[in-house]
């Protein structure tokens, strides 16, 4: 149904659309409306979008969650103030997933399965649910239930806030019927953006014909094929690899010829964004999302990643979850989900290190801006075969780590030009953990054309918190003088910024 608010014209809440118009393109209209509308409006009216929106999911929450209405007791829902609720994390909700979701046809055990069976990717669970897991980076990996609610207002921001690297081409062409986009990444689970790509080519297929995924797993040179045979307009990756196919593009191994390259998921440097549109001769548009909201932020023309703060709310909180000032890198976020209401997100700690700066973009928008830290793991650099290196991705060596061998706790070391250490958090009375993972990573590298590769893999009771960092986040994929080469990025990068100001001032 549609329910009216007092902050803007009727959003969707939910019911099943109808089979012509799978995408709800015109029983959306008013959510398109309302989206735009935020966009172009000031922070008050924002604001009032928030609050109405919270208070919804709060009561949601507490009417239909276990979890949340014991979370919520005592408090009035009419004036609670967010920072006064209590902070979940993945490994706790995960605990408790029967008590945390509001549908009580949804059962671990239930949703478990169907995310281990690869065949059902895309395919609604009970009927009316999409499904996404995402990976174990903080050592347990999650499960994200996505109702129809949750779902309209994820394509909607994709669809209407996306900045286009050619607006007429768009206004054309605002479906991009036309365009050949491919998608570069991890498809051999029921990954976000994979089960995302999926779903939209099931429900329009005269439209997404040209639409298709590769899976990153593959060895390069069998990935540059297809690529080159496909021949996409748009590429969406993960920076690391963008970077990567941005090499191969340079050394002429690769040749394709994409107007936009879509990136996220990971932290992109200033330098890997040049390499990358002067290899394709594209406009590269960055975005910040994330399994438990997918269009977090997007990328305006003047370069700046804007939270789509009309649906979801970030918290830049330091150690012990206190606001921290605007400009400071936080320790952590906090994500509130205002879409999903049949999982319910309030206070979800991220993990991820953001820095809010606080001011008004020169592009207008009053959507906040956010410069993201986020994930920090390395491209790893391996001999090949005839002298040429060969680049493992991180997402690819968790991957395979992940779902080949069922290890989400570990740190991969490069400790010389050819030699890795493997080190993993393995669980009592289960020696054959740490083998099979050596087996795996061994026939992985082997696969990507790794010749010579010395491995060693020891096993754990816990990493070290040394390991950790200041964050407390574990970087697991280590590169050989990583964190040097990130310390002096991370100097020019700032000394570059500095620049600016001074030439601004």
């Amino acid at each position: 149904m549609l329910n009216a608010t007092p902050t803007g014209p009727a959003v969707w809440q939910g019911a099943s659309r109808p089979p012509w118009d799978p995408l709800g393109l015109w029983s959306d209209a008013a959510l398109r409306l309302d989206i735009w509308a935020a966009a172009a409006g000031d922070a008050e009216s924002l604001a009032r979008r928030q609050q109405e929106r919270l208070r919804e999911l709060l009561d949601a929450a507490r009417s239909g969650s276990a979890l949340y209405r014991a979370a919520l007791a005592g408090h009035d829902l009419a004036r609670v103030e967010l920072a006064t609720l209590p902070v979940f994390d993945k490994p706790t909700l995960m605990r408790r997933f029967d008590d945390w979701v509001t549908d009580p046809a949804l059962r671990l055990d239930l949703v478990r399965a169907f995310v281990a069976d690869p065949g059902r990717i895309a395919e609604p669970l009970l009927g009316r649910y999409t499904v996404w897991e995402s990976s174990g980076s903080r050592g347990v990996p999650g499960i994200f239930v996505q109702d129809e609610r949750a779902l309209a207002v994820y394509d909607t921001l994709e669809a209407t806030r996306r900045a286009p690297a050619d607006a007429l081409a768009r206004w054309i062409d605002p479906g991009m019927i036309a365009e050949r986009i491919a998608f570069v990444g991890a498809v051999d689970g029921h990954f976000a953006t994979h089960v995302t790509v999926q779903r939209l080519r099931r429900l329009l297929p005269w439209i997404t014909r040209h639409w298709a995924s590769f899976s990153i797993l593959q060895p390069t040179a069998a990935l540059c094929e297809a690529l080159q045979r496909f021949a996409p307009t748009i590429v969406a990756t993960y920076p690391t690899a963008a970077a990567m196919l941005a090499a191969e593009q340079a050394a002429a191994r690769l040749r394709i010829a994409p107007r936009e390259i879509w990136t996220g998921g990971e932290t992109l440097g200033p330098a890997a964004r040049r390499a990358i549109e002067q290899a394709f001769g594209a406009t590269l548009r960055d975005s910040y999302g994330a399994s438990e909201f997918l269009p977090i932020a997007w990328e305006c023309t003047h370069g700046a990643l804007h939270v789509n703060a009309d649906w979801v709310i970030l918290e830049p909180v330091d150690a012990h979850h206190r606001p921290v000032p605007p400009g400071t890198l936080s320790h952590t976020t906090l994500l509130t989900n205002l879409a999903n209401h049949v999982q319910p997100l309030v206070r979800y700690d991220l993990g991820d290190r953001i820095r809010m700066p606080g001011t008004r973009c020169d592009c207008g928008s009053a959507l906040p801006v956010v410069e993201v830290v986020g994930r920090c793991d390395d491209v790893l650099r391996l001999p090949g075969r005839g002298g040429e290196p060969v680049a493992l991705l991180p997402l690819a060596l968790s991957t395979v780590l992940e779902d080949d061998a069922g290890i989400f706790d570990f740190r991969l070391e490069q400790t010389g030009a050819a030699s890795l250490r493997l080190t993993v958090v393995v669980p009592a009375g289960d020696a054959g953990v740490a083998r099979r993972a050596g087996e795996v990573l061994r026939g992985f590298a082997a696969r990507q054309g790794v010749v010579g590769l010395k491995l060693s893999v020891q096993a754990c009771d816990a990493l070290p918190a040394s390991v950790r960092g200041r964050s407390g986040k574990l970087q697991r994929i280590v590169a050989r003088g990583g964190a040097a080469a990130r310390k002096g990025r991370a100097t020019a990068d700032h000394r570059m910024r500095s620049r600016r100001a001074q030439r601004a001032a």
